[in-house]
């Protein structure tokens, strides 16, 4: 089988031939003379470049067979990117299946970040981080599709960096000049923003640009956003390795060349046990080469358009794909325990202590003596100076904030001990099992509105997932609240609502009666504007940037 691939979502006018065996990309790569890209020269670049480069991968294809045509399907990029972009390289594709009689086949790009590195790694089913320009997001597949398990709130990491580059006078891409920059530089602390597992970029490079202005040498901040931004990164995909029981992480995108960020992918895969790939370079960045191998992947399963079908879509989301190449694997439900996300479990004996590894803490369960004692562990992939914090922190606002929340009326577990130095902290034990394996309407029910009755008290949870709820025949306790903060911004409560709400969609083989649940719940406890704030963060299809 050979496939045409052609890519233009953005930057790179790019053709590659897959024929079952070997890839052969060509390139031709858009440099914008200042700025970041700009929408209309990035299209007049693709109408000038694409003709060339798939006339260039064409006459290869024609030279290696004899068969006539010498390719048997053509496959394209469809989605997510700019809009001018994505209509070039559909009517160039359109216009090739059309002139060869071929099948043409509509690939989401962020999905073929993913695929090449499964189909490079030869993973079963892998978690995907995909880190590029315009994208950010967590990537797992369950019945028949692969699941956002999170993504950025704001802008994609690639994006963002070359946002603070721009600020200090560097030419576009930024990220490369923030790597050589940063091998010089020292740590400074900058704002680190995870919301269960999602995150955002745009309050750390307003840090980032105020530094420079103030006086701190260049590398400084660069050395300093990488730490940050990358360990953000890690510790997202560390939960998604957790949330899913996997032990296979694949990284996708053009930051996926990074040195550090593979670094501390590749660390804490190793701390956890788990294997890590990133492929070749060539295909991290956008290439038509990942485009061709999907392409062939979807061919062989049947998955082709017809013409009139074929129009490009800039907000194609992964999670609007059926997988129709994969067979339909049981999702890898795991074990878990009062405040942790993970199932590494070390059991002590009937009815004695059990201790259990999380992504973030060891937690110790003695139910016979009723309590809980839970350490967070330093991570070796962090900077020691950001690990400190983040532990000492976390330690603080969970304390405070599980207090906050039974003082409020929300059933919590009492706090017993907090040990700072340490980062450990003893709670009562509460719960027969977590609400992940005991799902019903009423339970979910009953979490919405416990979010809102914490959230007109002026704060969020912060990770509210299913693991982090603990149930038993009368009550559900919410627990972990490790990443939470006070805030009085309808955005913030939307997205306490929206983390859980995508737990549901992740763990429930049925997630609408339970989603609607949530709804239900919140409602009746608190402000119908932040369900209308949770439509809208919804509807943004978040991680494509539009400029």
């Amino acid at each position: 089988m050979r496939v045409l691939g052609i890519e233009g979502t953005a930057w790179a006018a790019s053709a590659a031939l897959h024929d079952g065996d070997d890839v052969v990309i060509e390139t031709d790569a858009y440099e914008p003379d200042s700025g970041g890209i700009h929408p209309r020269e990035a299209a007049e670049h693709m109408h000038d470049a694409i003709p060339r480069v798939v006339e260039t991968v064409l006459e290869h294809a024609a030279e290696t067979t004899d068969e006539r045509p010498p390719i048997d399907a053509v496959a394209f990029s469809r989605g997510p990117g700019l809009g001018p972009c994505l209509r070039v390289v559909g009517t160039a594709a359109r216009a090739l299946a059309g002139t060869l009689e071929v099948p043409v086949i509509g690939v989401n790009h962020m999905v073929a970040h993913l695929e090449i590195g499964r189909h490079a790694a030869d993973f079963d089913d892998p978690v995907c981080l995909n880190a590029s320009g315009a994208n950010a997001h967590l990537l797992a597949y369950r019945n028949g599709r692969y699941r956002v398990l999170g993504e950025t709130m704001d802008t994609g990491v690639g994006n963002a960096i070359d946002k603070f580059t721009r600020h200090v006078g560097w030419s576009h891409p930024g990220g490369p000049k923030v790597e050589q920059a940063a091998k010089d530089g020292e740590y400074v602390d900058l704002p680190y923003v995870v919301k269960g597992m999602d995150f955002s970029f745009s309050g750390i490079m307003s840090a980032a640009k105020a530094a420079v202005d103030e006086g701190h040498a260049v590398e400084d901040v660069c050395f300093s956003l990488q730490e940050h931004i990358f360990a953000m990164l890690t510790e997202v995909a560390e939960r998604a390795l957790s949330l899913t029981g996997s032990d296979e992480l694949v990284l996708g995108g053009g930051v996926g060349r990074n040195a550090r960020l593979r670094e501390m992918l590749e660390t804490m895969c190793a701390d956890r046990g788990a294997e890590f790939y990133a492929p070749e370079p060539r295909f991290l960045g956008d290439n038509a080469g990942m485009i061709a191998v999907l392409g062939a992947k979807m061919y062989a399963a049947g998955d082709t358009l017809e013409i009139p079908d074929s129009r490009v879509d800039p907000d194609f989301r992964p999670d609007q794909v059926p997988v129709t190449w994969r067979s339909d694997e049981p999702y890898r439900a795991v074990a878990g325990g009062q405040g942790v996300d993970d199932a590494e479990r070390e059991d002590g004996g009937e009815n004695e202590s059990e201790t259990i590894r999380g992504a973030e803490a060891v937690v110790t369960l003695e139910p016979d003596a009723g309590r809980v004692r839970k350490r967070r562990l330093p991570k070796r992939y962090r900077h020691p100076d950001l690990d400190a914090r983040l532990r000492r922190e976390r330690t603080t606002l969970e304390a405070r904030l599980t207090s906050h929340a039974r003082r409020v009326g929300v059933p919590t577990p009492v706090v017993r001990d907090v040990d700072l130095q340490e980062a450990t902290l003893e709670f009562e034990y509460v719960g027969e099992t977590d609400l992940q394996a005991a799902l019903t309407v009423e339970r979910v029910e009953s979490v919405g509105r416990s979010l809102a009755t914490i959230h007109e008290a002026g704060f969020v949870h912060g990770d509210p997932t299913t693991r982090n709820v603990r149930v038993d025949t009368d009550r559900t306790y919410l627990i972990d609240f490790g990443l939470g903060y006070h805030s009085d911004h309808l955005e913030d409560y939307a997205m306490d609502l929206h983390v859980f709400d995508q737990s549901l969609v992740g763990t429930a083989n049925e997630p609408e009666p339970l989603r609607e649940a949530l709804r239900a719940g919140y409602r009746e406890a608190g402000d119908g504007a932040v369900l209308e704030r949770l439509r809208e963060i919804e509807r943004r299809g978040r991680y494509v940037e539009k400029e």
